[in-house]
């Protein structure tokens, strides 16, 4: 890499002084120069730093080197982490780093709660078993947009959302209303989310009742109870939120869209399901499923 840094520089800094600094020798990188010029080119590695790369590119360069490793053997590369590392440093390839955000709960309300019925069983053995939800928001040059989302804990899916300008009951609403839709699950179901006020309404209760869904709230102040929405939203600012610059609502619900249902929910790869993404882990439990 140092080696690579003075090559890089050296229009710009005297080779000599980069050495200096760098800690090796003068003739040791001109040796470097000249393995450099007659090495023969190895069209394998020449490939692997082009999936390197892609794969960055299209994951919206937040993959670290556990998902980057994962996505490289699944393209035939048979890498393993040490080697991830090494390609990443030389495409010169950096995960992305999360950044601090605030937490959006208002649980002081009178209204009545759920007990904690999923305390933490963040695995389901089939679809529509247990969901978890939660919202959050996204700041814009027009204000802020709030988020709400619906995640299935087999196969951390998000089943329903909605983007609103006001964080009311009825963006909650709206968003399992939407995963009702598409999903249609069987009385019984499990949702889970913290204690705010959205989710204490009237409106949400009865929504539940309706469809014979067991409400559950995390205990008061414990974001760990809920710790997979949580999680999405890190993820989704991570990855996504902060390295934008939304003009406007719709910039931002376009490109959150983007986000959730064409990398999301399609092409990432979930290290709870074992670095697959839950469209091919949907598809691995029904052939299991078939064979048993």
């Amino acid at each position: 890499m140092k080696y690579a840094f003075i090559t890089q520089h050296k229009k710009t800094w005297p080779v000599d002084l980069m050495c200096r600094l760098l800690g090796v020798s003068r003739n040791a990188y001109y040796r470097y120069c000249v393995y450099q010029l007659y090495r023969q080119p190895d069209p394998e590695h020449e490939g692997m730093l082009a999936a390197v790369k892609e794969v960055a590119k299209s994951s919206g360069y937040s993959y670290g080197s556990r998902r980057m490793r994962r996505a490289l053997n699944a393209l035939g590369y048979p890498v393993g982490r040490r080697k991830t590392r090494s390609l990443m440093r030389e495409a010169q390839i950096r995960a992305r780093y999360r950044k601090k955000y605030t937490a959006t709960t208002n649980s002081n309300h009178k209204q009545p709660v759920f007990e904690n019925v999923l305390q933490r069983q963040f695995t389901a053995e089939g679809p529509d078993q247990a969901w978890v939800s939660d919202l959050t928001y996204i700041w814009t040059q027009q204000g802020w947009l709030y988020l709400t989302v619906f995640i299935d804990l087999f196969k951390r899916e998000v089943v329903g959302w909605s983007m609103s300008s006001r964080m009311k009951t009825k963006a909650v609403t709206d968003a399992l209303r939407m995963a009702l839709w598409r999903r249609r699950p069987a009385p019984g179901l499990i949702v889970h989310s913290d204690r705010g006020s959205q989710y204490a309404s009237k409106a949400y209760r009865r929504l539940l009742k309706a469809h014979g869904l067991v409400g559950s709230m995390s205990r008061k102040g414990d974001c760990w109870d809920n710790a997979v929405a949580e999680s999405f939203f890190a993820s989704l600012k991570k990855e996504r939120v902060h390295w934008r610059h939304y003009q406007t609502r719709v910039e931002a619900q376009q490109d959150i869209l983007d986000y959730i249902a064409m990398f999301y929910n399609s092409r990432r790869l979930h290290s709870a399901l074992d670095y697959s993404i839950p469209n091919d882990f949907k598809s691995a439990m029904a052939e299991l499923k078939k064979a048993a």
